[in-house]
């Protein structure tokens, strides 16, 4: 399978798991500070190409999506779920199986500037603050990342999800 935009991943174990799969291009941040360097890359490659940034699911990988979010916004993301990307002491994209990441990569989103498309008390009335599984079903249902509740009220916001589209999955 060939991909077009050029995947952002942390290190060269990711982009060797990565290039055995698929035909694609990658662009390694080196750990979880993305240097002004790296970051003009990616901008360059979004301007030319489009870049997915597919970072691990863990607190170095959410910092790197973060910070390349709030440089080159409009990149799209792709999420793996921690469970299918482990060993019994680390957690990573180079750990997934072909048929996960292809999952992963098949559902990209791409997030907008805040909408007010669900509000504050239409979150707390669906029962997502404090009932991580419920939140985990919704993230997973629109392929957002696991996230806590802050982050999932504003991503969902980012992709214009209403109310009534998060009922009818509960």
């Amino acid at each position: 399978m060939q991909i077009k935009e050029i995947i952002v991943v942390e290190g060269h174990n990711d982009t060797q798991t990565l290039k055995r799969y698929f035909d694609c291009e990658t662009i390694e941040t080196g750990g979880d500070h993305v240097s002004k360097e790296t970051l003009d890359r990616i901008a360059h490659a979004a301007n030319t190409r489009g870049v997915i940034v597919f970072t691990d699911p863990d607190k170095a990988g959410k910092h790197i999506r973060s910070v390349i979010e709030r440089h080159i916004p409009h990149v799209k993301h792709a999420y793996i779920d921690p469970s299918v990307a482990h060993t019994p002491k680390k957690v990573g994209v180079e750990h997934a199986k072909k048929a996960d990441l292809e999952e992963s990569l098949s559902h990209l989103v791409t997030y907008r500037e805040a909408q007010d498309s669900i509000s504050w008390s239409e979150f707390i009335d669906l029962g997502l603050i404090g009932d991580a599984p419920l939140r985990k079903k919704v993230c997973d249902t629109f392929h957002i990342g696991h996230c806590n509740a802050k982050s999932c009220f504003k991503r969902l916001n980012q992709l214009g999800i209403t109310y009534t589209q998060i009922k009818e999955i509960l």
